[in-house]
Parts: structure tokens; C-alpha cells; sequence
């Protein structure tokens, strides 16, 4: 029996046994937008089984204990052999094949596969956000390969199969594979063509042996790896197994595992090639362009996987609020922490409405969508992931020191939050990336505008940050420096166009007047106080 003084009150219960998709309407809104009738039922369905999966108390269970045991490397086996392997939490594995089994690595060849692939990959980072990066590496690497026949035909089979079979194998012999990445190296960092990884060729057609570093490699067990590196012909893409087909290992030399700020349950590596067997991808001095498509899809899922974690932050502070009390009423009802909870709920709803509007244009798949892309996809990266830490860190303020405490679970968002703003190229990596698609596709800008144009006299902030953008765009003086400032405007016009078109009325209109209009503060909380924030906060807060 409880002692009296140790009686628990005032203290909300735990956000749990919950579907985090039917709860979040701006997302089952954007994927109704955006999927064709006749297959909504089943998107539905899908989704929703995957929500109240991510929302259960397991789901929340393995992403705890795949963040408190941590991967671990094994280089060599007990009797000295090199064997390069990282070890996880079956957790992990858990995770990843939920993922893999709801086609999160299957977007391509479904109907309105991109739009249900962002909505389940938003879902599912709620649960754990670590995992995911194989995940979005495996999607993203079937647009490299179609750059090959023959490589597509072999392992595109593999990568959108909805089956998970952990452990190293010849790829032929599993029945579904995972691909990751290695791109950086330590002298080069973002700048890739200072690579200095070596190719040589070998007898076999486009086969070469590759020896350098590559200074991140994330989720090293996975089967294959798209990788630059420097050929006769100059920076290539090339596909590095982990298993050879004969059962062999190939060379990939685990050195260490990164220790980060975040992301803890995903190894992040620092590996060696030294003659190690690879698979040219491409035509020799085009690794850039080749590689390009898949960097381009997992910058999307830098902007998913920003607006998973912003969203379930603010679920997170919405449903705390609901049910504390605090100087005499429900800490939802009061006036100020209404207006914080409100401004978080439009940075979320933003963010979502935005995320599924690119993976839309990816189904598209028409000229006029590909060069809308060219643009959207670095000023999305660039923005949405930015404002994901200073969102996260004002919905852990609303729990107060319940939320800075660990099993609050928002600490570990918060370590997340920044990783989406550097991985894929860091803000000024997106910002530069705009100015050049600007200065050498004006069918890009075209189609940009075109967009945010669709919503033009629809609401008169909106309108004059559309002029105040067009002035930007005109005046070249010093652009380089005024890019991030320049990239910023563009992606707050995109989204308030959005949301004036598709969002509830108190929704645009409370975005409008603060992130276009002006009447907006410094912080979270200072939006102006005449706009309708109930039904702001209402609708962002998830039901149990």
C-alpha cells in the first residue's frame, strides 16, 4: 500500500494505445488529397493498421530498448577472424522489419506509391526515428539503379520486397535486401568530388576493386552499398556488396562506430576498401549525376522524417497540457500556453502538408512536377528540418521537467532533431543547391511559381510575400550571401500557399498573419491573440 504523502495526481497518462495515423489530420487530409478514389480504402486501412501499431505500447517499447542498447561492433571472432559485424538489439530488428513488411522500401512500383510510403514512414519514425535510415536509403537507391538495366532487373526485386531477413548472406540467397550509402570522406565532407577513394578496373565487365575510406557509412549490415569513387574516366557510382555471391565476404572493414549526439540505435560507421569487389553504376566521371535521384529521395525523407518528429513532440505537449492542471484549470485552457500549442501545431501541420504535397509530385511524375521538385525538395530539406529542433525543444518545455527526464521520451527526439538539418547536406549545402537550380533551370523557378501562384488572392499576406519573393528573385547582387534568407521566403511562401488551399481557415489564417504577415514574435507563443487557437490546438491533438 502507498504511503499517503506518495499519492499520484495531476500527472497525464501516457500517450499510448493510440492509432497515430487516423489521429493527425493533416496527414489523413493530405493522403486523402492526394490518392486516387478508388484506392483510398485500402491506403486507409494500411495505414491505419501501421498507426495503431506505431501508437501501441510495444511499438514504444522496442524504440526504449533499441535506443538503451545500443549497436555494438565486432570486428574479429573469437578465434581472430575478420568479420566485421555490428550486433543489434533484437529490438532494432523488430523495428526494421515492421518497417520493411509495411512497404516503407516499396514506393516505386505502387499506385500512389510515394504518398503512402511518406505517410507510413511519417507514422512509423513516431515510434522510433533510427531505423530509419536504411530504410530511406534502400527506397532511395532504385532510381541509381535504373540508371543499369541489368542492376535494376537483379536487385530492385530485392529492395522493394516487403520481407526482412537479417544477418549476411549472398543477396540471392534472401528474400528481401537493404541498401546503404557512403559518400563523405574525411577530407571532403559535403564537397564529394574531393573524394579520394580509388577504382580500378578489373576483368570483368564494369567490375572494379575500390580502395579508400568512406567517413560515414550508416547501417553497415546491409547488403549493398552505393559508393563514389575516383575512376580513370573521374568520380563514379558504384554498387558494393557485403557478401559476394560465392559466400565470400567482401573487403568493408568496419573501423569504428560513430558515437552521436543521436541516433543511437542506427550504427553509423568509418570504413576501409582495400581491394574490395564493386560493380560500376553508371557511366565512368558521372557518379554526381548518378547518385543525384537517390540523394533527392532521401532529402524527401529529411523532410518525413523532420515532420514525424515535430509531430509527435506536439502531440506529446498537446496531450500533456489536456490533462495537467496547473493555477486553477487545465493547462490547455489557459490563454498563453493555448498560443504556444498552437504556433507548434501550424509548424507540424506545415511541415506534413508540405512533405506529402513532394511525395505527391513524385506519383506525378510528369516534366512540369520533376522541375517543381528541382526546387521544392532543398528549400523543403533546408527549412522544414531547421525548424524541427526549436519545435521538439519548446514541446519538451510545455511538459517542463517531465519532459526533460528520459522516460518522458522527448530527450530523445530532442537528440534527433537536429540530424535531418545535416545529413544529405546541411543547410548551406540545400541553400547553395536552390541558387544553382535557379541559375541553370528557370523551368524549375517556373514551375515553383506556377505552385505557390495556384493561391494567389486567396489571402493578402500570402500575396505580398509572393511580390516580396519575386523582388528577391530579381535582384542578383550578392545572392550567394542572402541565399539561406532567400531559401527561407521560399519555402514559408510554398508552405502558406499549402495550407490557404487545403487547410482549415483558422489554420492558414493563423499561419499567414505570423510566418508571411509579420505579427509574430521571436519565439513559440507569439501569435496574435485574435486568431481562433482553439480549434488550432483541437485538431493537432491526438485521440486516445
Amino acid at each position: 500500500m502507498a504511503a499517503s504523502t506518495h499519492t499520484v495526481t495531476n500527472q497525464p497518462p501516457p500517450l499510448v494505445g493510440y492509432d497515430v495515423y487516423t489521429s493527425d489530420p493533416a496527414l489523413t487530409e493530405g493522403v486523402e488529397r492526394h490518392v486516387a478514389p478508388e484506392l483510398l480504402d485500402g491506403v486507409r486501412e494500411e495505414l491505419s493498421a501501421l498507426g495503431r501499431t506505431a501508437g501501441s505500447a510495444q511499438a514504444q517499447e522496442w524504440g526504449v530498448q533499441a535506443n538503451e542498447n545500443p549497436p555494438k561492433l565486432r570486428t574479429h571472432d573469437r578465434y581472430g577472424n575478420r568479420i566485421d559485424e555490428v550486433e543489434f538489439h533484437p529490438s532494432w530488428h523488430r523495428l526494421l522489419g515492421k518497417a520493411v513488411s509495411s512497404g516503407l522500401t516499396n514506393a516505386w512500383g505502387r499506385p500512389a506509391g510515394h504518398v503512402r510510403r511518406a505517410a507510413g514512414f511519417l507514422v512509423w519514425t513516431q515510434a522510433e526515428a533510427g531505423h530509419g535510415c536504411p530504410v530511406s536509403m534502400t527506397h532511395a537507391s532504385v532510381p541509381a539503379l535504373r540508371t543499369d538495366p541489368a542492376l535494376a532487373a537483379e536487385w530492385e526485386p530485392r529492395l522493394t520486397s516487403e520481407a526482412y531477413e537479417e544477418g549476411l548472406r549472398p543477396a540471392s540467397l534472401k528474400a528481401g535486401s537493404l541498401f546503404g550509402m557512403g559518400m563523405t570522406e574525411k577530407q571532403g565532407g559535403s564537397d564529394v568530388r574531393a573524394n579520394t577513394t580509388r577504382a580500378e578496373p578489373i576483368a570483368g565487365d564494369g567490375e572494379y576493386l575500390l580502395t579508400g575510406h568512406k567517413w560515414f557509412c550508416s547501417a553497415p549490415m546491409c547488403d549493398g552499398f552505393l559508393v563514389l569513387a575516383q575512376a580513370a574516366g573521374g568520380l563514379t557510382c558504384f554498387l558494393v556488396p557485403r557478401v559476394l555471391e560465392d559466400g565470400t565476404r567482401n573487403v568493408f572493414r568496419i573501423q569504428r562506430l560513430k558515437d552521436k549526439l543521436g541516433n543511437k540505435s542506427n550504427a553509423s560507421s568509418e570504413v576501409e576498401f582495400d581491394g574490395t569487389w564493386a560493380r560500376r553504376v553508371g557511366e565512368e566521371g558521372r557518379g554526381v549525376r548518378t547518385i543525384i535521384e537517390m540523394v533527392a529521395a532521401t532529402r524527401l525523407d529529411c523532410v518525413v522524417g523532420s515532420a514525424a518528429l515535430m509531430r509527435q513532440s506536439v502531440a506529446q505537449a498537446i496531450h500533456h497540457s489536456a490533462y495537467r492542471s496547473a493555477f486553477g484549470g487545465l493547462l490547455i485552457d489557459k490563454p498563453l500556453m493555448r498560443n504556444v500549442l498552437a504556433d507548434l501545431a501550424l509548424e507540424s501541420e506545415a511541415a506534413t502538408t508540405l512533405a506529402l504535397r513532394l511525395a505527391a509530385a513524385y506519383d506525378a511524375d510528369t516534366e512540369e512536377e520533376r522541375a517543381f521538385l528541382r526546387l521544392a525538395v532543398p528549400a523543403a530539406k533546408y527549412w522544414v528540418t531547421k525548424r524541427c529542433t526549436p519545435t521538439v525543444a519548446e514541446s519538451l518545455e510545455c511538459l517542463g521537467g517531465n519532459g526533460y527526464v528520459e522516460e518522458s521520451g522527448l530527450p530523445r527526439l530532442l537528440r534527433e532533431s537536429p540530424l535531418n538539418s545535416i545529413w544529405e547536406g546541411s543547410g548551406n549545402v540545400q541553400a547553395l543547391d536552390v541558387l544553382r537550380a535557379l541559375q541553370r533551370e528557370p523551368q524549375a523557378l517556373n514551375a515553383f511559381l506556377q505552385e505557390v501562384g495556384t493561391a494567389r488572392g486567396a489571402d493578402h499576406r500570402l500575396d505580398g510575400a509572393i511580390k516580396a519573393l519575386l523582388t528577391e528573385l530579381a535582384d542578383l547582387n550578392g545572392i550567394e550571401a542572402r541565399a539561406r534568407r532567400l531559401v527561407e521566403r521560399m519555402a514559408l511562401v510554398l508552405q502558406g500557399s499549402l495550407l490557404v488551399r487545403w487547410a482549415p481557415p483558422e489554420v492558414a489564417d493563423a499561419f499567414c498573419a505570423s510566418r508571411l504577415g509579420g505579427d509574430w514574435g521571436t519565439a513559440f507563443g507569439t501569435l496574435p491573440h485574435t486568431l481562433d487557437l482553439g480549434s488550432v490546438v483541437e485538431r493537432a491533438r491526438a485521440v486516445v
